[in-house]
């Protein structure tokens, strides 16, 4: 009996120190389990939005961008320390449908941020929104002044007018020894309206008197009454502030009606489409960007080798501007550790500084616009090279 009891009491301690272990056991394994799974969330897939103007009249920008983006995404997800998912939405460059669409990026995809969108007036309408919603957007192609005081929740990693017109202005004058001008601009853009604006202030502010100033609408096709009269005044160089679909039929109209001065743009001649359609009336023309193909880089060689073997084309700036502005945010996700804290991926972009991208080196400043470097270029032999 007593070696019963002996026997019971020793078999109760026995499962005691078992229950023990399992429970140790079960919360190291517990804890294990949760450290793991938090490892695995900051490792894992982070949704973005794409808000791009991927059909219509403008759709090399939005083209552009995306192949960016995709380039960048497939770089990223290779390198393995963040994954990246790309939601696209076409706007077709309609407010409109760009509502619609960082509508259903936010309460239907649940993104933790938005890429986009391509055009200035539509981040007009859809800033409020999203930094009502408190989700992260950057624009990578946004130029028109203003777009970062819609809220803190908003980004550009495109140079504004402000920091590009006056340094072509600038550059032109010292290269041409311009005395007066005359000025073309789009009257229902919100890109080319803010370019005028900075035009003729960088202009009065380099001693260049402007003799006469056009208006056409975006779509227009026959510029011949506002070029004629230019020629009769035989300005030293002509200013366009508009998108390369319209830009590219001035040059060509320009050139036929026998104006040869330089042709100064806005951000809209920034893309290898102006050169396609203008062919070679585009030679001449001026422009100012943060992206050189042309510069001595290893990362700017590797970014266009890499993009020319994935799309058998040259980048053009707006694809330069969307891979680095996708390496910035991965940065950014990746340093805040989370994939669905919207506030932390905020205020984690807002301390980016010193980026070395593709486009140059790059930092947020306190307004959350780019603070980086312009390169002056001009078109020649169907080429951007540098202005010199």
């Amino acid at each position: 009996m007593i070696k019963r009891k002996q026997s019971l009491k020793k078999n109760w301690l026995v499962s005691l120190l078992v229950i023990s272990l399992m429970m140790i056991t079960g919360g190291c394994n517990s804890s294990e389990k949760s450290t793991t799974q938090g490892e695995s969330s900051a490792q894992g897939t982070a949704k973005l939005g794409v808000v791009s103007y991927l059909t219509g009249a403008g759709a090399a920008y939005g083209e552009s961008i995306r192949q960016g983006l995709e380039l960048s995404r497939d770089e990223i997800n290779a390198k393995g320390k963040v994954k990246i998912e790309l939601i696209f939405e076409d706007s077709k460059g309609e407010k409109n449908e760009a509502i619609n669409a960082v509508n259903k990026l936010i309460h239907k995809d649940n993104v933790l941020a938005i890429l986009g969108p391509t055009l200035s007036g539509e981040m007009f309408a859809v800033g409020p929104i999203v930094n009502q919603e408190g989700v992260p957007i950057m624009g990578t192609s946004l130029t028109v002044e203003g777009i970062t005081e819609i809220g803190d929740y908003v980004f550009r990693n495109s140079l504004p007018e402000s920091a590009a017109i006056p340094q072509s202005v600038k550059k032109a004058k010292e290269k041409f020894n311009l005395k007066k001008v005359a000025v073309m601009y789009s009257d229902n853009n919100d890109l080319a309206v803010s370019g005028f604006k900075t035009f003729e202030k960088a202009l009065k502010e380099n001693g260049i008197e402007i003799i006469a100033v056009e208006t056409f609408a975006d779509k227009n096709t026959d510029f011949s009454a506002q070029l004629t009269k230019i020629a009769t005044l035989n300005p030293d160089a002509v200013v366009v502030a508009g998108l390369y679909q319209e830009a590219a039929l001035i040059l060509k109209k320009a050139r036929e009606i026998g104006i040869t001065t330089p042709i100064i743009g806005n951000n809209g001649f920034n893309s290898p489409q102006l050169i396609k359609s203008a062919g070679s009336a585009a030679d001449g023309a001026i422009v100012a960007s943060p992206w050189f193909p042309g510069k001595e880089d290893a990362k700017v060689k590797t970014f266009i080798a890499a993009y020319k073997a994935k799309y058998n084309k040259e980048p053009d700036q707006f694809a330069a501007q969307a891979y680095d502005a996708l390496q910035i945010m991965a940065i950014a996700i990746e340093t805040s550790g989370s994939l669905t804290d919207r506030k932390k991926l905020r205020d984690t972009l807002a301390t980016i500084k010193d980026y070395s991208g593709v486009t140059g080196k790059f930092s947020f400043d306190e307004k959350r616009n780019p603070a980086m470097d312009v390169n002056v270029l001009v078109v020649k032999d169907g080429q951007f090279t540098e202005l010199k």
